[in-house]
């Protein structure tokens, strides 16, 4: 097991807590009926709901603590800026983190001034505040380090020995499927009796939604190579109970569908002290497609289009493709 490396980690800051009703209930009126309207007119996924709404909480929160619970439409630049502050300097949040918040509050003001101010004399000379503000300084980030297939044999042969055998099965599935962390959690434990691809290798998935804007979002299958169904088996030859999906967990007698929060832990308290290096979920998708161009040979067009599930090769090379072209480089001036 590598020796695990603490200078490779940026430290991260703390989530700001959620909202909860009663605390919601302190911001005034008006900014929250103009919340639960903007969110429920948008053609946002269930999961992109979530997300903004628990922002534009936090938003409104502030407004309360901090700037005496006025009323949006006599924010100013300036008001905004003290909340990025806030949240840059008091909360040490990633610059990611601040820009997903300005966003939402953008989105926000954008729906205001474009719809709401013809029907409100209070917005009828609104703005959007965020507009025009200097651009968040991006963060230094950690250095993105591809999961080998050595950090891959590693990882497999630590879980099997440690008896972990629904982690086995969710790293086999992220590094050989290349699915997402919100994605592994719908493959169905039916796939498992599905025909192997003659002379593929693999089997071809029920429907998987995959990322992408609406209530439906995209949908494909994935194909699942015979590695990762042999991890499958594994696991559900070990649990004690049936489930109609791979991934589930139990507590307290309950059992149900993994959560993210589930693959969060599991990368951060168990993957980086194997591997010695921060691992999250997301690199798996890139290790994924990186040894498969780089080991493999494969051609990007193809991994995009068929792992990747990629609409445009740009996007593939652009944050999945984690080669150092090495070779390539020295033959430059070699």
């Amino acid at each position: 097991m590598a020796e695990f490396n603490k200078n490779m980690l940026r430290e991260t800051a703390e989530k700001l807590p959620p909202v909860d009703e009663q605390k919601w209930q302190m911001v005034n009126e008006d900014y929250r009926n103009l919340v639960e309207e903007y969110i429920s007119v948008q053609a946002h996924s269930q999961k992109t709901k979530i997300q903004y709404r628990s922002c534009l909480r936090q938003f409104g929160y502030y407004i309360y603590k901090s700037m005496n619970n006025k009323f949006l439409y006599d924010i100013s630049k300036r008001d905004f800026l003290r909340y990025i502050s806030f949240l840059r300097d008091t909360r040490k949040m990633s610059s990611s983190a601040i820009g997903l918040r300005k966003a939402c509050v953008s989105s926000l003001c954008n729906y205001i001034e474009n719809v709401v101010a013809d029907d409100d004399k209070n917005y009828k000379m609104f703005r959007n505040f965020t507009r025009g503000l200097p651009a968040i300084t991006k963060n230094s980030v950690y250095n993105k380090v591809k999961i080998s297939k050595d950090d891959y044999d590693l990882i497999m042969k630590t879980m099997v020995n440690d008896k972990n055998y629904l982690g086995a099965a969710w790293v086999a599935f992220a590094f050989n499927v290349g699915a997402r962390r919100a994605e592994i959690p719908q493959f169905k434990t039916e796939i498992l009796n599905y025909p192997i691809v003659e002379g593929g290798g693999y089997t071809m998935s029920h429907i998987i939604r995959l990322k992408g804007r609406g209530e439906d979002g995209k949908q494909e299958p994935y194909m699942v190579n015979e590695e990762a169904l042999q991890y499958a088996k594994l696991w559900i030859e070990k649990r004690d109970y049936e489930a109609e999906y791979i991934f589930t967990t139990k507590y307290s007698g309950e059992t149900g569908s993994m959560s993210e929060a589930w693959a969060n832990e599991f990368c951060k308290e168990t993957l980086s002290n194997i591997l010695g290096r921060r691992i999250n979920p997301h690199l798996f998708k890139a290790s994924c497609v990186t040894y498969l161009l780089e080991v493999k040979k494969i051609p990007i067009e193809i991994v995009s289009k068929y792992v990747a599930h990629h609409e445009n090769i740009a996007t593939t090379i652009a944050h999945y493709d984690l080669r150092d072209f090495a070779e390539e480089r020295n033959k430059i001036f070699g």
